[in-house]
């Protein structure tokens, strides 16, 4: 039963409809996983009952040839989707005991295809962090170790959960959000594929908001093309969400056996950061060299407006949630403390329920947008993103795809850089630019550290052309060696 937990999302799909097993043992050996790694703290809220009652019908459906494309996959979800009749929390306490009366598009989408609910999945608190340590209900373990060294390392942030789930074998696939890489920075950390959308390919209805110019669905699995089959599932215009394009949703598993032959392949110079460990730098030339064997036309490029993108980044995110989370005020949902009187509730719910991160994020972004500031701060960092997204639009008129790298290291101890926020936020200064431009991405595992720890590869695209996209991550992929998570 347990070599269930292994198997790709693909594999288990064929093995389903040829009756190699049924939905019922494959979610029950994904249950049995659930419980023997309740350590990780990677699942908030577990829903095994359902995951079993799901299954059966699954079950039954196969029986009669009426399967779904996911019908019963096991998937977890980030616990920033609302689930009608469970918990959704945000790991926040402000949100601890929150049941939404409504579902997300996005997860009424998975049902809908035949997934299968695992649980909800731990994340930084309303997503903001780049190592899910920020969490209400303590960090996320990455499952990975260093060798010779048993400290817990970080999952990466914000959908740590979800990614460590997918490495641990918890489930099959998993949704994330990402806002500046909250996707695509835990994959590389986790050893898995993270992928995130253009932005409006998947509805944020239903999705407990960060920054709304910025939020993306999107999902993790143990191969690109079980992300491929889990982006179909999740992408498709929602009227209810005003910022979802109304696009068609191209076969994107069809997608990946037509190479990489023909293409041209960007490397963008001002990637090479400061800091950057030489093991990441190695496997960059490394991956360009596997694209070009393939086929692919290496084309250097450059995307000069790329050293603002962070600082822009941490103006116009926090500007966007200070407004975003000024609904949580004790009134309507959620946490209420008691005051003497409407401001000193107001005062003392928000202080009691929200954590330090959280809290800084809103006092930075009240400022930015406060009179005095509006124009130096905010409105200066909206004219950078212009930039930044005009220099991706020049460099897409040469190239098909860029490569760079996802991270600028591998995970790092839980704790390590609790005390530099700064620090903390370079973590995300490959994959901030393209959130920034709206743009796809998606992290490949692609290699190992020295002491043995999953390197990941970044791929970026056109706006909704994530069939290329994928295209060129399914052949550095295939060239790369496969990673399996040590113990």
């Amino acid at each position: 039963m347990a070599a269930l937990t292994h198997l790709s999302l693909a594999e288990a799909r064929d093995g389903l409809r040829k009756k190699a097993f049924s939905a019922e043992e494959l979610v029950a050996a994904h249950v049995q996983a659930v419980e023997a790694a309740r350590g990780l703290n990677a699942i908030i809220t577990e829903t095994p009952e359902a995951a079993l009652a799901a299954a059966k019908a699954s079950d039954a459906r196969l029986a009669k040839g009426e399967g779904r494309a996911l019908e019963g996959i096991p998937v977890t979800v980030k616990d920033l989707f609302c689930t009608e009749g469970i918990r959704t929390t945000a790991a926040s306490r402000i949100l601890d005991r929150f049941v939404p009366p409504y579902e997300s598009t996005v997860t009424a989408k998975l049902w809908d295809a035949g997934a299968v609910p695992m649980g909800k999945t731990n994340l930084d608190e309303f997503a903001m962090g780049s190592s899910t340590t920020t969490s209400h209900f303590g960090p996320t373990e990455n499952p990975w170790r260093r060798e010779g060294d048993n400290r817990p390392l970080v999952a990466g942030g914000s959908s740590g959960g979800s990614a460590a789930a997918v490495a641990a074998g918890l489930c099959l696939g998993a949704t994330g959000t990402d806002t500046g890489g909250s996707i695509r920075q835990p994959a590389a950390f986790c050893g898995v594929v993270g992928l995130k959308p253009t932005y409006g390919r998947c509805s944020r209805w239903g999705i407990v908001a960060f920054a709304s110019s910025l939020d993306q669905a999107g999902p993790f699995a143990r191969s690109v093309r079980d992300a491929a089959i889990l982006l179909g599932a999740m992408a498709g215009f929602d009227p209810k969400d005003s910022t979802s394009a109304d696009v068609p949703v191209p076969d994107f598993e069809a997608a990946l056996g037509q190479g990489v032959r023909g293409l041209k392949i960007g490397i963008p110079k001002e990637y090479q950061a400061d800091g950057m460990a030489e093991e990441v730098t190695a496997l960059w030339e490394q991956g360009k060299v596997w694209l070009k064997d393939a086929g692919a036309e290496i084309v250097d490029v450059s995307l000069p407006h790329t050293r603002y993108a962070l600082p822009a980044y941490y103006i116009i995110a926090p500007a966007e949630a200070s407004s975003n989370l000024a609904r949580y005020d004790g009134v309507r949902y959620g946490l209420r403390v008691a005051g003497e009187d409407l401001n000193d509730m107001y005062k003392k719910t928000r202080a009691e329920g929200f954590g330090r991160e959280v809290r800084r994020r809103i006092l930075i972004g009240a400022y930015v947008l406060s009179a005095g500031y509006y124009d130096a701060y905010y409105l200066k960092a909206q004219k950078v993103r212009t930039l930044i997204a005009r220099d991706f639009e020049e460099a897409f008129g040469k190239v098909d795809v860029l490569l760079t790298p996802t991270t600028p290291t591998p995970a790092f101890p839980i704790g390590e850089k609790e005390d530099d926020p700064v620090a903390m936020y370079l973590n995300d200064v490959f994959t901030v630019p393209a959130s920034l431009a709206g743009l796809p991405g998606v992290s490949v595992p692609a290699g190992l550290s020295a002491d043995g720890l999953p390197l990941g590869l970044q791929l970026i695209g056109r706006a909704f052309d994530e069939a290329t996209l994928l295209r060129a991550a399914a052949a550095l992929e295939a060239a790369a060696p496969g990673i399996q998570r040590g113990a």
